[in-house]
Parts: structure tokens; sequence; C-alpha cells
């Protein structure tokens, strides 16, 4: 009786590595994607004065960069905020970090469950 309970804990509590495990994913897949578009408003503005020092005769880039500029500065701060505020919510919650590692201990439990099938 007593190693079933354990097994069944030994279950549940795989069942929540792996629900949380799957929304670390989730939150590590948001910063990726905006760090990518991160990068594309750098690309961007980088575009934009390349344009502008080869071909400083023309107005209508001028115009054109004085325009988005401010856009993709403000896009770029926002994301900038974004991302430092998912970096302070990894380092003001420890769960997470605990997380990490029960993530990284999930095979040994995964072993121990085994073995506890064993004995039963």
């Amino acid at each position: 009786l007593l190693q079933l309970l354990l097994l069944i804990l030994l279950l549940l509590l795989l069942l929540l590595l792996l629900v949380l495990s799957l929304l670390l994913l989730l939150l590590l897949l948001l910063l990726l994607i905006l760090l990518i578009l991160l990068l594309i408003k750098l690309l961007t503005l980088l575009l934009l004065l390349l344009l502008l020092i080869l071909r400083p005769l023309k107005l209508i880039i001028l115009i054109l960069l004085l325009l988005l500029l401010p856009l993709l500065l403000l896009l770029l701060i926002i994301q900038l905020l974004l991302i430092l505020l998912l970096v302070i919510l990894l380092l003001l919650r420890p769960q997470l970090l605990l997380l990490l590692v029960l993530i990284l201990l999930k095979p040994l439990i995964i072993l121990l469950l085994l073995i506890m099938v064993l004995l039963v």
C-alpha cells in the first residue's frame, strides 16, 4: 500500500514536472521570438541608415527614415523592456530555477519510478 502511494506520488510529480517544463518552454519560446523581432528591427534600422549614407541626395529616403525611425525606436524599446521583464521574472522566481533543476533531474525520477514499478 505504501509503495502504491509512493508510486502515485511519483507519477503526480512527473506530471507536474511535465506541465511546468511545457510552461517554461513557452516562456523561452516567447523570449526567442522577442529576440528575433528585436534583431529584425535592428537590421531594418541599419538598412535605412545604410540607404541614407549611400544615397544622401534622395529626399524620399530621408523622409522615409525620419518617419520610420521613431516607430522603430519605440518598438525596439518595447522589445527590450519585454526581454528585461522576462529576465527579471526568471530571476525573481527562484521556483523557475528550481524547475530547471527538476527538469534536469527528470530522468532520475523516471528511473526511480521504474524501480518502484519493478518492486511492486
